[in-house]
């Protein structure tokens, strides 16, 4: 099974106020994937905590996916970490787990120059002896990838595929038609940013590593397959009934939206990781509303 393809749904990670993983409400937001189509599992995401979750925590999370998959579908895990060591450590947990894929991001305190990222991700391909997906994810890390260093990282053994953020649909066509010079042919290209991801899939992308997906995974999938099918107007005409959850993600943040949605449709009882407080009041009522006027069958 090829992991970096298709829409791959990212859940968020439940658990209590005292950091204790829901892994029967793990195992339903996968089963929900599942059922949907999904073509791969993302699990300790960025909408799935990961750097707030101590080993053990990831490893239960990592245990539930696993099994709930049931080799049905490829599972990618995040393995970011401040400290290489750690990283190297989680990817081997997500080996151990079944996992076939980790997601490295360049997170850190201090600054890092491009060899220390450079150094970073080679020695976590080379000892977590695990397929490494780059994530690019500036607004978090606050860390940008030269041009250079890509076509480095793309020749290290076990790093196998890049996970992009997006600034815009209309910039996405030429991001990618440039990243397809830059790196190996055939290297797998994906993008976030579910709000440019239907016209990043329009544009000959591989894969998209989508929020929502991860929570309603129906109406990501669907997006896919008329990408897949050659329809991209039918893409687009079901990617605009998502627009108000695209607001939503941009006004509220798609994960403390994904977070409420998980509880207001009794997917499981979850709080973000404090010091991560809820959307407020008015959100609540905004998401509900949402919620309510979605097509019945983006719901299951």
């Amino acid at each position: 099974m090829y992991p970096f393809h298709g829409m791959i749904g990212f859940p968020i990670t439940p658990a209590d106020t005292h950091g204790r993983i829901d892994t029967a409400a793990i195992t339903r937001l996968v089963q929900r994937q599942l059922s949907a189509g999904a073509d791969a599992i993302g699990i300790l995401g960025s909408t799935g905590s990961y750097p707030y979750l101590s080993r053990e925590e990831r490893r239960r999370a990592l245990d539930a996916a696993v099994d709930a998959a049931d080799g049905r579908v490829p599972v990618i895990a995040g393995v970011g970490a401040l400290r290489t060591s750690d990283a190297v450590a989680f990817a081997q947990d997500a080996k151990a787990a079944g996992c076939a894929a980790g997601l490295l991001s360049a997170m850190s305190y201090l600054p890092l120059s491009q060899t220390e990222v450079y150094e970073h991700f080679a020695t976590v391909a080379r000892m977590g002896e695990l397929q490494i997906c780059i994530y690019d994810n500036p607004g978090t890390t606050h860390f940008q990838f030269t041009d250079d260093l890509l076509e480095r990282l793309a020749r290290v053994e076990n790093i196998a595929a890049i996970k992009n953020p997006t600034s815009s649909p209309e910039q996405t066509a030429s991001h990618l038609e440039a990243q397809r010079l830059l790196l190996p042919s055939g290297f797998p290209i994906g993008y976030s940013g579910d709000w440019c991801c239907a016209e990043a899939m329009i544009a000959g992308a591989d894969a998209w590593y989508s929020v929502l997906g991860g929570t309603l995974p129906v109406p990501c999938v669907a997006i896919v397959r008329a990408v897949q099918a050659g329809n991209g107007g039918e893409a687009r005409r079901l990617n605009d009934t998502l627009q108000p959850v695209w607001d939503l993600f941009q006004k509220y943040t798609s994960y403390r939206t994904v977070y409420e949605m998980n509880c207001q449709l009794d997917l499981c009882e979850a709080v973000p990781p404090r010091p991560i407080l809820p959307v407020c009041s008015a959100g609540k009522a905004e998401i509900a509303s949402v919620l309510e006027r979605l097509p019945v069958n983006y719901l299951k």
